[in-house]
């Protein structure tokens, strides 16, 4: 039983180094483009109008007015 416990115990150690990995490889490529002010720009651009997309997306699909 204790193997069990210190097995599950491995598993958020894994999906954080999982998540983390996925996350260093997605942004690798995306590094070389913030070092021209331009590009930089459009990037910080076009991730803050993603996350808006997904915030407003979600909050309708909840159903969550705000007020």
């Amino acid at each position: 039983m204790q193997d069990f416990f210190r097995n599950t115990s491995r598993y958020p150690r894994y999906l954080i180094s999982f998540s983390l990995g996925i996350l260093f490889n997605a942004l690798q490529p995306l590094l070389p483009l913030l070092k021209r002010p331009t590009t930089a720009v459009a990037l910080v651009s076009a991730v803050i109008a993603a996350f808006l997309f997904l915030t407003f997306t979600l909050r309708a699909m909840l159903g969550l007015n705000g007020g």
